[in-house]
């Protein structure tokens, strides 16, 4: 049955794709079909990154609650930007060549990343309470450091943190896609071999330490990855929080198993399937250009109250 939806999801994914490349096109068809394939595939990468990185997350973590980037990811992307403004100058960041940013931008983000995953998860994930509460005090730390940093810039360079800050689907070029891709392939294809090692973390450290699974080292592996899915995606188009919450979510509700090799797939899937479908309708058949970061994030932060309210009423 997890077979058929994910060749469903397979295929409407492929219906979707020839849709926003092909409707209402017009002359010139080479550019304009440029132009829709670069930001499609940016769609895809990063929805797919986000998805299954969230289940990954989910797992190690054992709460369904949880997603990347709720631990103040975004908060460090912004200060990150913040500070390459506020040292370089808004003429000097726009200089820096768009791939040789991407690269620096997620080599940071994965650093950093993975030392705050380690930091939260070092004693163990039983503390969720901890976790959340670690995470959004991180945030609220790296965004107060933000602010003030931008209380120091010039009009002209806050406006250029401001368009920096927020997701842009628009914003990668074909050598940043080309790199991401090739990251993210390889991340993924790693996630998807560890698949039946993650069906055992699932059980828990107690259960995997008993049938002879090194915990530990799985979960570090397992942080790693999710680093540098949730780093590249993030250096590609902008931090989304909730995206991956949503995805992971519906995988596991249209899968109906802990089989990870159907759910990382899955969420992969309904991830870029959200952002492609999302930015069909906004920019195809309403006209609007920067709606759908919102109304993901919005939808995505409805669906968290929602997971958490039911949580504490059982």
């Amino acid at each position: 049955m997890a077979d058929r939806r994910l060749l469903a999801l397979w295929l409407g994914l492929i219906v979707l794709c020839a849709g926003f490349l092909l409707w209402h096109l017009r002359a010139p068809y080479g550019f304009i079909i440029e132009l829709r394939a670069t930001k499609l595939a940016a769609l895809i990468c990063v929805g797919a990154a986000i998805g299954a990185a969230t289940v990954l997350f989910q797992t190690i973590a054992m709460n369904r609650l949880l997603t990347p980037g709720i631990v103040g990811f975004d908060a460090l992307f912004v200060l990150l930007q913040t500070l390459l403004v506020a040292t370089l100058g808004g003429v000097g960041v726009a200089q820096i060549p768009g791939v040789l940013r991407f690269w620096v931008e997620a080599a940071v983000l994965m650093a950093a990343a993975t030392a705050l995953f380690g930091l939260l998860l070092r004693r163990g994930a039983a503390d969720v309470t901890r976790m959340i509460l670690s995470g959004v005090i991180l945030g609220v730390l790296l965004r107060g450091l933000a602010s003030m940093v931008q209380r120091m810039l010039d009009p002209s360079e806050f406006a250029v943190v401001q368009q920096a800050i927020f997701a842009s689907f628009g914003r990668a070029d074909q050598g940043q896609l080309a790199a991401a891709a090739g990251l993210l392939a390889v991340a993924l294809a790693c996630a998807l071999r560890m698949a039946p090692v993650l069906d055992v973390i699932g059980l828990g450290r107690r259960t995997a330490h008993g049938l002879g699974l090194n915990h530990d080292r799985v979960v570090i592996t397992a942080l790693i990855l999710i680093a540098a899915m949730v780093s590249v995606s993030t250096a590609l188009v902008g931090p989304i929080t909730f995206l991956g919450l949503l995805a992971a979510s519906l995988a596991r509700s249209l899968t109906d198993t802990h089989r990870h090799a159907a759910l990382i797939p899955a969420a992969a899937l309904i991830g870029a399937l959200i952002l492609v479908a999302g930015q069909f309708v906004f920019e195809r058949l309403m006209g609007q250009q920067s709606a759908l970061a919102v109304v993901v994030e919005f939808f995505g932060g409805l669906l968290f109250l929602a997971l958490v309210l039911r949580k504490a009423r059982t």
